[in-house]
């Protein structure tokens, strides 16, 4: 068996190109770990890889979710598990590439068992953070998970609406979950993670130039085809970097420059979350922060054929 590649960082920060070349070099597939990119109507918007990009390299997970769904990592583990054993069976590597840190989080540490939340409940509270923003969010959820609510304070209403959402729909904290974990799919030794850290000034500038070139290779076009369909604006592809912004600048509400503008600054904040989440989550994993592939490529195939040799024995 030979353990997996995971490659996770920033936004624009090389990962796809990097987990190509890997998969060429070591006989092995690409599996997306990236949350927009598994949906097919967001080809331009997430940056996912073309044809040509891929070509000789056989890719799994990428576009095949429609956009009207909500795609949990719930569902992603099952899918990633799937093509990890087969690619296993066959004597192949999984090269595990993405930006959706807990995708990553949950391959290797397990998921947290949250029961789904009923879409009533979803939309109940949906409407409040929107009436009452996440200073209400936070005075709801206080009484019944106080820790929770302190920690996250007013800053982050995405989190604070899901922590509210698992209270109505289980009379539980959601932190009771965080220690009822699933097994995780990958063991110790069956997988070597690498983070990107290119420089953060560096970054920023392609993340602007990047954005640039999707507006000229039809991202405007995949937003316009999403309005149309008339789509809740809370699903997770209408929340894609650049969307909101997006549809905003087609339905009139703002100028192409504001929108434009604002889309970059978005994906520029990302981008700084994710260094923090690999700080954070990934603390032990090698950094690579050089930007040229021959030096990842050197940094990567070291480090993982020690690993690989290590594993055979184990194994023979």
């Amino acid at each position: 068996m030979h353990p997996a590649i995971l490659i996770h960082g920033p936004t624009a920060s090389g990962k796809t190109a990097l987990a190509i070349e890997v998969a060429k070099r070591l006989n092995g597939e690409v599996i997306n770990a990236d949350s927009m990119q598994v949906y097919r109507d967001l080809k331009v918007i997430s940056a996912r890889p073309d044809e040509e990009e891929m070509a000789g390299v056989p890719h799994h997970l990428f576009g095949h979710i429609d956009a009207a769904d909500r795609y949990s990592t719930g569902e992603w583990l099952e899918e990633a598990r799937a093509h990890i054993r087969s690619l296993q069976k066959q004597n192949k590597r999984a090269v595990i590439v993405g930006g959706t840190g807990l995708y990553l989080l949950a391959l290797t540490q397990g998921l947290s068992s949250i029961p789904p939340v009923p879409e009533d409940i979803r939309a109940e509270v949906r409407d409040i953070a929107d009436a009452e923003g996440a200073e209400g969010l936070r005075a709801r959820l206080a009484p019944h998970d106080p820790d929770t609510a302190e920690r996250l304070g007013t800053g982050d209403k995405q989190r604070l609406a899901r922590a509210y959402e698992v209270w109505l729909a289980t009379g539980r904290p959601i932190t009771d979950f965080h220690t009822e974990r699933q097994p995780p799919v990958l063991l110790d030794r069956e997988w070597i993670g690498f983070a990107l850290t290119p420089p953060r000034s560096k970054l920023y500038q392609k993340i602007d130039r990047r954005f640039e070139g999707m507006l000229m290779q039809g991202a405007m076009a995949e937003a316009r085809a999403l309005i149309e369909r008339d789509l809740d604006p809370e699903l997770p592809a209408m929340k894609a970097h650049g969307m909101p912004w997006l549809a905003a600048f087609a339905r009139g509400e703002i100028s192409a420059e504001l929108a434009a503008e604002n889309a970059k600054r978005d994906s520029r904040r990302y981008a700084k979350r994710q260094f923090t989440w690999i700080g954070r989550q990934f603390p032990f994993w090698p950094r690579i922060p050089g930007t040229e592939m021959n030096d990842r490529m050197r940094v990567i195939l070291a480090l993982y054929r020690e690993i690989d040799r290590e594993v055979a024995a184990d194994y023979s």
